[in-house]
């Protein structure tokens, strides 16, 4: 005989499950045992929150669905944050968990599915131990199809019911799925390309996840158009001298001139936010903007079209029925082919007034000095706050799983070091480059100690300006009270050398000399660069929201 737990955790295991994160408790205790038997890997986390944007993490940068697995009650409620960002953010992974008894609630239960159903996440609550081993591979099958969180409660009273011995066979669905489109859903789209004299391709997530990245580049070929992405597509037209590059806040000025004179946009997988619009700065309110995504319900304010489907589906029949049409290519490529080079060398390219002080350094200065140094196959991870402009700027990612923005879907920050876990454990192929800034670190730090204990090559640069920037830039102006918007200033080289990892401290370009030592020496474990940056300089896209204000 086997007990629920076992079983669980066998079938986890058998539906493809590689990596579980978590923290352990009386709840999932049995659980994560059996999981660890059935060959799973376990990375064990300080904080149940930093296990599930470990899961999150590893999906985005994997594709591969991981467990976080944690105790009922508090554990799950430690969730909420990362477990919200990851339902957003539309992230494969399972909520392994404890739950009240199916006899009743104890004194200190609470109604977690109510809850999780708060959030938008999918809740499969093992009451029937028959079924309990079909209930848990649905659940990662819904995980990995649908790219979405999926909770996985274990009753307290049955985690130690036995169950008979015959696991069956789990089969493993293809990630992915693909809607037709019918002909007639094309035409007004056909319609404006026919009139387009400045067509523009937009890439987001939506399209990356469905492979669409080579036939979307085969139809801007064909209809003369430029490329951009959103943030979080970054690097799916890397390869195209026509792409612009990310399209919102963070393009560069030449890129962002030529996406303003676009007078055909069609967006495939993406929400178009107000991130990717830039407040609605972005585009020009003239243009005619049309919207692919597989949920045609969900259209954007900026959307004057929409058609439904799946983005590379869509863009297949885009491209026969152009074809068919043999609409012609206009020549906004010839005419702007400068001007894209300039573009396409983004903000690298472009000078600036260089603010660094006798013990602070200028944010740009540090991120185009660490660029240089900084191998070209990476992940990169994003917290929150005002820092993030300067990588987001100055450091391209290869492809979309090569750049991991944690908290961006949710608001949140406090994250990234978690995240850091995430891809170091899912990429080992990759350096792990996370950038965090001083009040995201400070909120995530018991998850340094686990990107440390990982063993994993992992570069971690904090942005200190010992103040929470965004708000600080933002709010200060309106008359928030700056003593609740700034700190004293924080070591975090001696924090980050307490747990293990090699750290130093930068306040000039000199200071980096370190990172070149570590990539010789091979990328030792975690190398934590504490970066006193100047607070003054504010980034671009920020610059333009107070304009506005």
């Amino acid at each position: 005989m086997t007990t629920l737990a076992q079983a669980v955790g066998q079938t986890l295991a058998d539906s493809g499950i590689r990596h579980a994160f978590g923290v352990v408790g009386g709840g999932n205790i049995l659980a994560t045992a059996a999981l660890t038997a059935a060959g799973v890997r376990y990375t064990a986390a300080r904080h149940e929150g930093g296990a599930m944007a470990m899961a999150d993490a590893y999906f985005r940068a994997t594709g591969d669905v991981a467990v976080c697995t944690t105790t009922h009650g508090p554990g799950i409620t430690n969730t909420v944050t990362a477990l919200a960002d990851a339902a957003k953010n539309r992230s494969g992974a399972v909520l392994l968990c404890g739950d009240a008894p199916v006899s009743g609630p104890r004194p200190h239960d609470i109604d977690q599915s109510a809850l999780l159903a708060a959030l938008g996440v999918r809740v499969v609550r093992l009451t029937e131990p028959r079924t309990a081993r079909a209930d848990t591979a649905a659940a990662v099958r819904t995980a990995r199809e649908e790219r979405c969180p999926v909770a996985v409660f274990l009753p307290g009273d049955l985690v130690n019911h036995a169950l008979p011995d015959t696991p069956g066979t789990v089969a493993q669905a293809a990630a992915g799925t693909t809607d037709a489109v019918a002909e007639p859903d094309l035409e007004p789209l056909l319609d404006a390309l026919a009139g387009a004299r400045r067509p523009l391709l937009l890439a987001g997530l939506g399209a990356w996840h469905s492979g669409a990245g080579k036939i979307l580049r085969e139809l801007g070929d064909r209809l003369g158009a430029l490329f951009t992405t959103t943030v979080m597509a970054g690097g799916l037209f890397r390869d195209s001298p026509w792409s612009l590059g990310v399209c919102g806040g963070f393009a560069a000025p030449a890129a962002a001139d030529l996406m303003g004179e676009a007078d055909v946009v069609v967006a495939f997988g993406a929400s178009l936010d107000t991130f990717t619009l830039h407040g609605g700065r972005i585009l020009d309110p003239a243009a005619t903007v049309v919207q692919v995504d597989v949920d045609g319900h969900k259209r954007a304010q900026r959307a004057d079209l929409v058609v439904r489907g799946d983005a590379h589906a869509v863009a297949v029949r885009l491209l026969d029925a152009v074809e068919e049409r043999g609409l012609p290519a206009p020549d906004w490529r010839v005419r702007c082919a400068d001007r894209a080079a300039r573009a396409r060398a983004g903000w690298a390219d472009l000078a600036h007034e260089d603010a660094s002080t006798a013990d602070r350094i200028d944010p740009r200065t540090l991120t185009r000095a660490l660029a240089t140094l900084l191998p070209e196959e990476r992940t990169l991870v994003l917290d929150g706050g005002h820092f993030i402009a300067w990588p987001g700027m100055y450091w391209p990612v290869s492809d979309p799983a090569g750049f991991v923005f944690t908290g961006a879907a949710f608001q949140s920050i406090g994250l990234g070091l978690a995240g850091a876990v995430g891809t170091a454990v899912g990429r080992p192929d990759r350096l792990t480059v996370a950038a965090v800034g001083d009040g995201g670190a400070l909120m995530g730090l018991p998850e340094l100690d686990t990107l440390v204990r990982s063993g994993r090559p992992a570069l971690v640069v904090v942005y200190d300006d010992a103040a929470y920037g965004f708000e600080e830039h933002m709010y200060a102006p309106q008359g928030a009270d700056p003593a609740t918007l700034s700190f004293a200033d924080t070591d975090f080289a001696t924090v980050a050398r307490g747990l293990g990892a090699t750290a130093v401290t930068v306040r000039r370009p000199d200071d980096l000399d370190a990172v070149r030592r570590w990539r010789t020496a091979g990328c030792p474990g975690t190398l934590v660069l504490d970066c006193k940056v100047v607070p003054g300089v504010i980034a671009p896209f920020l610059a333009d929201l107070l304009e506005r204000t």
